[in-house]
């Protein structure tokens, strides 16, 4: 089996494009599956596992593991069994007609407008480190970009005289995002005051750099949004992936269309574009309910 886990890496990396997030997690997915597999049916070879195999190892899992991960395991079994089928490893696919489990959707964590401005607010900009900070915050948000294309940005992929930057997005599909006229001036104020600075003589094709001149990681990204939501008071729960859904929502909030933002944000399919639509009437609500005299219930009747 461990061979063929292999071809199917290649697989998914070359042929499928996935992104390395998901390669890993289907492997160490079909790993544990292997595993039960081998501990509790003797099974190395993959013409002998069948449905009842498959179910076996569900029902093992749902003792231990949330809807959302169990979803995502089933997923990687039924991709891999249908690699086997086109390699000709197996005559049918056991692993066809399963149905994932429920998930239950929860709607992401949007900042106001007004905390955006507050974590902003808290940015040094005298300094070659705030210089880049300020260029992080306004591109992640004024952009909607995943913090995986922010991080991976490289020198050539920048346009700040045509307005737009090249990203490579989930399974390296690259697409040009427009780029704030704010955004280009923190760029401009980076790459020109401070990223010479953070260099200091070395050589990196990467945009965004840490104070010993190598890429930034996302780890020392969300550790300073962290810090930087945290002195701006900001309750709500704040990471990088939290300022993409803040651009998205407040896109929708001031009439961009569906299909317009689903381009920005590189979805491949609109339906995962629309969760937006439910965050803003849940916001829209919100504001009413604060807003609107009649619409608290008087606690004195």
């Amino acid at each position: 089996m461990k061979y063929l886990l292999k071809d199917f890496e290649y697989y998914l990396k070359n042929e499928k494009g996935s992104s390395k997030n998901t390669i890993d997690s289907y492997l160490t997915d079909l790993n544990q599956y292997s595993i039960f597999l081998e501990k509790y049916h003797g099974i190395t070879k993959p013409k002998f596992i069948d449905k009842r195999h498959i179910e076996g190892f569900i029902r093992s899992m749902k003792k231990t593991v949330a809807s959302k991960s169990l979803a995502r395991k089933l997923t990687a079994i039924k991709s891999f069994h249908h690699f086997l089928l086109l390699e000709k490893e197996v005559e049918g696919d056991v692993a066809k007609g399963f149905a994932a489990p429920k998930v239950e959707k929860s709607l992401p964590q949007v900042l106001s407008i007004d905390e955006v401005v507050s974590i902003l607010d808290q940015v040094d900009k005298t300094k070659p480190l705030g210089l880049r900070n300020a260029a992080l915050l306004e591109l992640i948000y004024g952009s909607g970009l995943r913090v995986s294309e922010l991080l991976d940005i490289e020198m050539e992929d920048i346009h700040l005289n045509q307005g737009y930057i090249m990203v490579r997005g989930k399974g390296s599909k690259e697409r040009m995002v427009p780029i704030s006229d704010i955004s280009t001036i923190a760029l401009r104020n980076y790459i020109v005051k401070g990223r010479e600075n953070l260099l200091d003589d070395k050589k990196t094709s990467f945009l965004f750099v840490n104070q010993t001149g190598s890429r930034l990681s996302r780890q020392g990204f969300f550790k300073l949004l962290k810090k930087l939501s945290h002195d701006a008071g900001v309750q709500t729960e704040c990471s990088p992936h939290t300022l993409r859904h803040s651009f998205a929502t407040h896109l929708l909030e001031n009439g961009m269309d569906l299909r317009t933002l689903q381009s920005l944000l590189g979805h491949e399919d609109i339906s995962t574009t629309q969760i937006y639509t439910h965050i803003s009437q849940k916001r829209i609500k919100e504001i009413y309910k604060q807003a609107h005299p009649r619409a608290k219930e008087d606690s004195n009747v």
